[in-house]
């Protein structure tokens, strides 16, 4: 990735989502307890969900199998296949968040997770086969 790109995803990040751009300092937690806006808690939710400095977030373009309320436990097993994936990208590379200035009805941020090479973080799930693209039909992981 140029120098000039990373430059402009910090700026972008740190004036719309308040994140930094650079080398993520620990492993990237998965959420626990409540209050997070209010702890400011950066952790992931599940393979397309997170939080950063307190500020939910959603990625773009892409739906991951459900954790919370699978509709199968092959649905449960890929759910958490694709969390540990997302969460491994984000800690073993730098990472920006890209938004747009648009929110989900659940008013999560919509965003992109842009790595420090240059890949988009939902398009390595999809091509992994750990995500299907959004907006969609139907549940693909529970169908047989």
């Amino acid at each position: 990735m140029q120098p000039l790109r990373m430059k402009t995803i910090a700026l972008a990040t740190t004036v719309l989502l308040g994140c930094l751009y650079g080398a993520p300092a620990s492993a990237m937690d998965i959420c626990s307890g409540g209050f997070r806006a209010a702890r400011k808690v950066t952790c992931l939710v599940d393979g397309d969900t997170g939080w950063e400095n307190g500020k939910k977030w959603r990625l773009l373009d892409i739906d991951t199998p459900e954790i919370s309320k699978p509709g199968c436990a092959d649905e449960l097993a890929k759910g958490k296949e694709a969390m540990i994936r997302l969460q491994e990208l984000m800690t073993h590379n730098e990472y920006g968040f890209v938004y747009d200035g648009r929110e989900d009805r659940s008013k999560r941020l919509l965003v992109r997770v842009i790595l420090s090479d240059g890949r988009d973080a939902g398009e390595v799930l999809l091509a992994e086969k750990l995500a299907q693209p959004w907006p969609n039909s139907g549940n693909v992981w529970c169908e047989r």
